[in-house]
Parts: structure tokens; C-alpha cells; sequence
């Protein structure tokens, strides 16, 4: 069936939607950072933090480390103020990926010692074990802790069709996990799509969308129906030539790529719990896209959305593909379910546009990706009001979780509403997760879990992602500090 795409007289006329601030009176230019621990779909730059000075009327209370750290052991805030104070150094982290990826780790000595640190300090503080049991042992743990967990099977791209079925066999072990555990301990399970897809066949796909965004005349006979993918400012240079046509074995090897998704979220509905789609680069989320909303719509019914699609606040298109999706998806009757997140592969878009003569797809500042995660976040946060739709705010940023959950409050947005869910990454952003939690808020951890050697290039990617973040703030440093001060005074005195 032919897309059906709203026209740009639409997308003017809604445009109000995202002008509205989260708060009139305070400006989203004055976000601050957060202290990050690990989650989701993915971290954000901030700005440096220098205080932890908390205003006297907000919603969340981040200046009581007692009270936000009261449920975590003292060996476990030890452990994550070191983890942190090392992820804080840029040089650490600079020689720890050059090690990483050196011929080094071909030295099964030297490997078998940097592997071992790594799983007693990043991987134990980020991840959450190496199966399905140790992940669901992580998942009742923060569960006591009043949070709860989205299950991420943590591998990355893939090139091999064998590959991608393993893969696929891993996220149905994890969503059976999910289906054993209290349903109130797991609120997402997680799916890339380059690990149950070949990057090149995503590609692939992604090249053709890109021209029939430019002709539409141009046939897609494969092309199942889906909301809009692109917008007037989504980025088309990576698709310069007119592509071939899929090749028979390309078209089975998409059809193949289809039915496992379809198949994860058929599943998802039996285990009755919510499968989010990462966001990736811009070079194959055209393809994700499609993948995601076309599964959407055909399982994402009864005013209870299923399947949730990721929205990278970073990009400059960000906030029309959402309103182009979102009114799609109304129009269509379709419960759609997005997870907001501000973006993760920043160094690598901006490479890729300069090499190629055009200017990034990445917002010019950080506050601009600031203003647009807040004003994406705000119109989802009004559309949840008078509809079936679902939304995960992602954020590290203190700020945007403060303006978020006040204009919750002021939509009146009850507390343990299952259209709303804040996330942080596991390992991250505790004291937020926390003080978001203290505020009546549904709140989930992203774990990622596997082998270590499978995980290794998720911490390589987290840590490049992270390292403006970590080093900048200082929240949970300084929070973490102050309550193992005062447990040591009380224990002494």
C-alpha cells in the first residue's frame, strides 16, 4: 500500500505545538547537566554543572542524598563514585579505547588482564551481567528500589545473515526473560535493528526511501504502509545517484529482516510488554524507520502501543518527523508509541556530512538540541493527554526531567500513568532516576546485558558518546561523596 504523507500546510498549522515551552517562565536556555550513570536510548552533551543547588519550589528534590541514596548499599555508592571519577577523565578514557582497539588485545596476557578490569569496574557498574538471569537479577534489584528495567540484548552491527537469526534467537530469550518477571519490574525490551538486519541491506533500503522522497514517482513494489519518514528538512546527501533496484536476494533477505521483527513484536504482545526500536545513524534510519512503523501499525492496537519508535532530539528534522509521524498516526488510528532521546553518534554524522560538502544534520549548539528536546518533549507530554499514544523521556539533562515532570503535573498526568516513563541508562543519572522516582513518577534503568566480549563495543560506543557528560558533570559525584561522608561520621560517632 502507498504512504500516505501529511502535506506541509499541516505541519505549519501544528507547528504551534512545539513553540509552547515546558515552562513559560523558565527559558531552555539555561539547562543544566546531570551526573550520568547509563541507560537508554541514548546520552546527551551537557554543559558543566557547578552546583547542586535546587530551587525551593521545583517537583524534584535533588539536594537530599540521603533520601535519594537510601535503598543504594555502601559498597555499591563506593564502587560507582570510583567508576565515575575514572569515566570523568578524558585521558582514561582515551587510552582505555586506544588499548581497546589496538593489537594488544590479540595478546591473550594483556587481554585477559584488560578484560578482567573491565568486567570489575565499567562492565559491572553499565551493564547488567552477561545472560537473561543475571539481567533479571539486576531487574528485581532496582525493582526494590522503587525503579524500574529496559531490557537491552546489547549487540551491535552485524554483516552476516547467520549473525542476525543468533541475534534474533537472543531477543526472544530476552522478551521470554521479561515475560517471568513481575510485570511491574519491566516496562520495555529493547531491539536494534542492525543486529536482526545487515547494515547493508539497511542501507540498501534507506537509499531507496531517500530517492522516493526525491521522486516520488519512484516505484517501491516492497513497500509496505507506514507513517512519514522524512520531513522538508531531513537530510537526503547521503543518496546522490539513483539506486538499483533490490536484487531477488536482497528483496528475501528484507522479507526475512521483516518477519523477525514482526515476530519479536507478535511476541511482546503475547509477554504483554512494550518492544522499543533504537535510533542509529542517519545513514540507515530511513530503513529503521520504516521497519518500525510498519510493524506499528499492524500490532500497535486497542489503545495500547506496543511498538515504540526512537526520537533523536538532536537533529534538526527531529521535531517535524515527529509531528508528521504523530499526526499520521492519528488520522490512521494508530496508538504509536516514541522514545525521545537527544542522540548518540554526533562525531560521526558531523564527519560524514563535512566529507560530503553538506552542513550536519546535527543542531549548530547544544542548546538548540537543548530547545528541541524540550519542546519535542512538551508536545508529546500534551498529545498523551487526549490520546492513546505512549512516550519514554530519555534524559540526563536535570533540567529538561524538572521542566518534564512539572508540566506533567500542571496536564495533571497522574502518578504510575503507563502513557509516561522517564529513563536514565543503568549506571547513570542516579540521582535524578531517584529524584524523579521521589516525585511519583514511573522511572526505568536501560540494561544492557551479554557476554562481555559481546558488550565491549556498546561500552566503546558509550564511552565516546559520554565523554563531554561525564567529565562535565558533576551531580552525582558530589551527591554520591556526600552521603558516603555522612555514613562514615555516623558510623564513627
Amino acid at each position: 500500500m502507498a504512504t500516505k504523507f501529511l502535506s506541509p500546510k499541516l505541519l505549519q498549522k501544528n507547528l504551534p505545538f512545539f513553540l509552547r515551552p515546558l515552562n513559560s517562565t523558565t527559558s531552555s536556555s539555561s539547562l543544566s547537566a546531570v551526573e550520568s550513570l547509563n541507560l537508554t536510548g541514548k546520552p546527551e552533551p551537557t554543559p558543566p554543572t557547578t552546583t547542586t543547588t535546587e530551587r525551593p519550589t521545583s517537583i524534584l528534590e535533588l539536594n537530599d542524598h540521603k533520601k535519594l541514596f537510601q535503598t543504594i548499599s555502601t559498597s555499591k555508592l563506593v564502587h560507582a563514585s570510583f567508576v565515575l571519577r575514572m569515566a570523568a577523565l578524558e585521558p582514561v578514557v582515551d587510552f582505555g579505547m586506544w588499548v581497546m582497539n589496538s593489537k594488544l588485545m590479540e595478546m591473550d596476557s594483556i587481554r585477559d588482564v584488560v578484560l578482567k578490569f573491565v568486567r570489575h569496574s565499567f562492565y559491572e557498574h553499565f551493564c547488567g551481567g552477561e545472560d537473561t538471569d543475571e539481567a533479571g537479577k539486576y531487574i528485581r534489584k532496582i525493582n526494590e528500589s522503587g525503579l524500574r528495567g529496559m531490557l537491552d540484548f546489547a549487540v551491535e552491527f552485524t554483516s552476516d545473515i547467520d549473525a542476525c537469526d543468533r541475534n534474533f534467537l537472543g531477543f526472544q530469550k530476552t522478551i521470554q526473560a521479561a515475560k517471568t518477571l513481575s510485570p511491574s519490574s519491566v516496562s520495555f525490551v529493547v531491539v536494534k535493528m542492525t543486529a536482526i538486519c545487515t547494515l547493508k541491506l539497511l542501507e540498501r533500503v534507506s537509499d531507496l526511501l531517500r530517492w522516493q522522497q526525491t521522486d516520488p514517482s519512484f516505484n517501491l513494489p516492497w513497500k509496505q504502509n507506514t507513517l512519514p519518514i522524512f520531513s522538508e528538512a531531513s537530510p537526503l546527501y547521503h543518496t546522490l545517484e539513483k539506486p538499483e533496484s533490490l536484487t531477488p536476494e536482497e528483496e528475501c533477505e528484507l522479507q526475512l529482516g521483516q518477519q523477525r521483527l514482526l515476530r519479536l513484536c507478535q511476541e511482546c504482545v503475547d509477554a504483554n510488554v512494550p518492544l522499543v526500536v533504537d535510533a542509529e545513524h542517519t545513514a540507515i534510519q530511513p530503513a529503521i524507520d520504516y521497519f518500525t512503523y510498519s510493524s506499528a501499525i499492524m500490532h500497535n492496537k486497542d489503545d495500547n502501543p506496543v511498538v515504540y519508535n526512537t526520537i533523536q532530539a538532536y537533529l534538526k528534522d527531529a521535531k517535524q518527523r515527529l509531528l508528521l509521524a504523530t499526526k499520521a498516526a492519528d488520522k490512521m488510528g494508530v496508538p504509536m508509541g516514541f522514545k525521545l532521546v537527544r542522540g548518540a553518534y554526533m562525531s560521526s554524522e558531523r564527519k560524514l556530512a563535512s566529507a560530503l560538502g553538506y552542513d550536519s544534520p546535527i543542531h549548530n549548539t547544544i542548546q538548540q538540541t537543548h530547545s528541541c528536546y524540550n519542546d519535542c518533549a512538551s508536545f508529546l507530554l500534551d498529545t498523551i493527554t487526549n490520546s492513546s499514544h505512549g512516550i519514554i523521556l530519555a534524559t540526563h539533562n536535570v533540567e529538561s526531567g524538572r521542566l518534564a515532570a512539572k508540566k506533567a503535573r500542571e496536564l495533571g498526568i497522574r502518578n504510575g500513568d503507563q502513557k509516561l516513563e522517564f529513563a536514565q541508562l543503568y549506571g547513570m543519572s542516579e540521582a535524578l532516576s531517584f529524584g524523579l522516582r521521589n516525585a511519583g513518577f514511573q522511572v526505568s534503568k536501560y540494561i544492557p546485558f551479554g557476554p562481555i566480549d559481546t558488550v565491549i563495543p556498546y561500552l566503546l560506543r558509550r564511552a565516546e558518546e559520554n565523554r563531554g557528560l561525564l567529565s562535565a558533570s558533576n551531580l552525582d559525584r558530589e551527591l554520591m561523596m556526600k552521603e558516603l561522608n555522612r555514613r562514615l561520621k555516623a558510623a564513627i560517632f
